[in-house]
């Protein structure tokens, strides 16, 4: 006699949203990019990631009373130009030393349309805190090979690093700058469900 494995639900349906089931689900780093896009002499991007961050996402039973908490360590910069990356980690930019971390707590949860989400919360940098929007879509949620519940994001937003102290930058002849205000956050998150 076989015996079956109980189903897991791993999404519902809440006013015609589908969202995933209650729980808290923690940041897997091997599979989750924070990252960021700024302007570099205004004519191209130059693209960074953060290897070392924590961070868990609490699904409610109403999913507008979800939230989202993450910390990210600043020494842990990198776009692939170790001299760049040093500089990143200064004073000019993220002070490291003085700022290891910098972190997101959500403050509201709420439907957008089209499935996506808005979470707005506040953003920390350099020990200087502003709220900021995430436009959030649902990606779907899975079972993994070991039995895990896991679930998927993709999110961004667009920040002015003066707003933050971030103020390093230098005109050029013509006007421009060496590098730009507006910087994107962009984040692929994958996350599994505490057991």
């Amino acid at each position: 006699m076989t015996t079956s494995t109980p189903q897991v639900e791993l999404t519902r349906t809440v006013d015609g949203l589908v969202v995933p089931a209650p729980g808290i689900y923690d940041l897997d780093k091997a599979h989750t990019v924070i990252g960021f896009v700024a302007r570099h002499l205004m004519v191209t991007k130059v693209r960074g990631t953060f290897g070392e961050f924590e961070g868990a996402i609490t699904v409610a039973e109403d999913p507008a009373q979800s939230s989202v908490e993450v910390e990210i360590r600043t020494d842990s910069v990198t776009t692939g130009e170790p001299q760049r990356d040093a500089h990143l980690r200064s004073a000019d930019f993220f002070e490291q030393e003085k700022f290891p971390t910098m972190t997101f707590k959500s403050t509201s949860v709420a439907p957008a349309g089209d499935g996506s989400w808005k979470i707005t919360g506040d953003l920390t940098i350099r020990g200087v805190t502003k709220s900021v929007t995430l436009n959030t879509e649902f990606n779907g949620a899975v079972t993994d090979p070991w039995g895990g519940s896991r679930l998927g994001f993709s999110a961004w937003t667009d920040v002015n690093r003066q707003d933050f102290g971030v103020s390093f930058g230098s005109a050029l002849a013509d006007g421009s700058v060496v590098v730009g205000d507006k910087i994107r956050i962009e984040l692929e998150a994958e996350a599994v469900r505490r057991s």
